[in-house]
C-alpha cells in the first residue's frame, strides 16, 4: 500500500489539533471531507488512529506511532519539493545558514567571486531550527552549533570557542574574571538544559524538582532581555556574547567546561561540487588568526 501524502497532512492537522473542526478550518476544507479522509486513512491502514467521543478526541497508540513517523516523513516530502523546484529555478544559487554569532561573509565573498553568476544568499538559524533547515531544503550548508542530532547529515569540523555565562551586571559574579560550572549550581538557567548538560548535572533546580521550565524564547535577544531582568542566566559562545554586548549585563568566563564546537552541516545524500568547494573556503577561513 502506497502511503497517501495529503491524508497525512491531515491526519497530522487532526493529532494536533485533536480536533476535527479546528483542523478543518487550518486545512481550509470543510469538515465532513476531513472527516471522510481520517476515516479512509484508518482503512487503508487498517488500524483506529483516533478515540472519538461527543467530547473529546484522543489519539490511539497507533495513532500516536503514525504521528512520530509522519511528521519526518512529510518534512523529508516538503524537502524534496523544495530541492526540485530550485533545481529548476535557483540553479544559480547557493545558500549558507549561520547561528547567531557567527561572521559567515568572508567564505560567503570567496565563493561569490569564484562564480559571478551564482547568487550567494544566506539565512540565520537558531538552536532550535539549525538542522532543520538543512533537512527541509532551505539551505544548502549550515554553520552549526554542537550538540546537535546529526542523523542524515554531514558534519565538518570548524572551530571551537570557549563558553560564557551571561548575568546582571548587579550579580555576584559578574565581577569575576572566571568561573566554574560549579558556580552556576544554584542558578536558574532560561535555556533548553541539554544545551548546557554540564549545568544540567548538577543543577539543584533539577535534582530537587523546584526550578520553572524554561520560558518559551526564541531568539538570542529576548533572552538577554530576560538576563537583564534578573530572571535567570544563559551560557553562550563567546563569540555570541561579543556579538551582542550591551551595557546591563556582564559576560563571566567559564573555567571548567569545555568549549563550543561550530561544524559546517549539510544533506548526506547531497554530491553538489558547490557544498565541497564551500567546506574548503570555510575551513581555510576559520583557520586564519
Amino acid at each position: 500500500m502506497d502511503v497517501d501524502l495529503r491524508k497525512l497532512r491531515y491526519f497530522v492537522a487532526v493529532a494536533e489539533h485533536l480536533h476535527f473542526g479546528r483542523a478543518a478550518a487550518a486545512l481550509h476544507i470543510a469538515q465532513p471531507v476531513l472527516s471522510r479522509q481520517i476515516r479512509a486513512l484508518e482503512h487503508e491502514l487498517k488500524t483506529q488512529l483516533f478515540d472519538r467521543t461527543k467530547r473529546a478526541t484522543a489519539l490511539t497508540r497507533a495513532g500516536e506511532q503514525l504521528l512520530t513517523d509522519a511528521r519526518p516523513l512529510l518534512a523529508g516530502a516538503d524537502a524534496l519539493q523544495r530541492r526540485v523546484h530550485r533545481a529548476a529555478l535557483a540553479a544559480d544559487r547557493f545558500t549558507v545558514g549561520f547561528m547567531p554569532g557567527l561572521i559567515v561573509t568572508p567564505a560567503t565573498r570567496v565563493l561569490a567571486a569564484r562564480h559571478r553568476d551564482l547568487t550567494v544568499d544566506v539565512l540565520r538559524t537558531s538552536w532550535d531550527d539549525q538542522t532543520e533547515v538543512v533537512h527541509d531544503g532551505r539551505v544548502d550548508v549550515s554553520y552549526v552549533r554542537l550538540p546537535i542530532d546529526q542523523h542524515g547529515l554531514q558534519i565538518h569540523p570548524l572551530l571551537t570557542e570557549p563558553r560564557v555565562a551571561a548575568v546582571p551586571l548587579d550579580h555576584l559574579l559578574a565581577a569575576k574574571d572566571g568561573i566554574s560550572i560549579s558556580d552556576l549550581a544554584h542558578e536558574h538557567l532560561l535555556q533548553n538544559p541539554d544545551a548546557v548538560p554540564e549545568w544540567r548535572d548538577i543543577a539543584v533546580e533539577l535534582r530537587t524538582g523546584r526550578g520553572e521550565p524554561p520560558p518559551p524564547i526564541r531568539t538570542v535577544e529576548e533572552k538577554l532581555e530576560h538576563v537583564a531582568a534578573g530572571r535567570g542566566l544563559v551560557v553562550l559562545p563567546l563569540s555570541t556574547a561579543t556579538f551582542y554586548t550591551r551595557p546591563d549585563i556582564a559576560w563571566v568566563l567559564i573555567d571548567d567546561i569545555g568549549p563550543n564546537h561550530v561544524c559546517l552541516a549539510w544533506d548526506n545524500t547531497r554530491t553538489d561540487p558547490l557544498i565541497h568547494e564551500f567546506t574548503e573556503i570555510a575551513t581555510a577561513q576559520a583557520q586564519r588568526p
